[in-house]
């Protein structure tokens, strides 16, 4: 069974910086492209940053320019590097399939809450 193993989270500043990472079991790499995804208190999950198994990537408009997503297929592991944070990036942050159809059992995910 595929597993979704999230880790980087932690208390920031606004402004400061973080980096997550996703460590995938099973075919999960082999797929196809593989995203990042938040959930904020009282609100839906939503995709934030995907990336295809070329290294093609895409960006939810409010990270755009602050967000990197990156993959090592090596180590089926996928990272997200958040700078500027802002208040509004406080989340728990999931990893998974970009695509609904190869969504697999979400991972615990890793909290990030931005604050001064």
């Amino acid at each position: 069974q595929v597993q979704l193993v999230e880790s980087g989270g932690g208390l920031v500043q606004p402004g400061g910086s973080l980096r997550l990472s996703c460590v995938t079991s099973g075919d999960m790499f082999s797929i196809g492209g593989m995203g990042w995804y938040r959930q904020a208190p009282g609100k839906q999950r939503e995709l934030v940053a995907a990336i295809t198994t070329r290294g093609s990537t895409h960006y939810e408009e409010s990270v755009k320019g602050r967000f990197t997503i990156s993959r090592d297929n090596a180590k089926n592991t996928l990272y997200l590097q958040l700078n500027s944070l802002k208040s509004e990036d406080t989340a728990v942050y999931y990893c998974n399939a970009d695509q609904t159809i190869f969504l697999r059992p979400w991972g615990q995910g890793t909290q990030v809450i931005v604050s001064s």
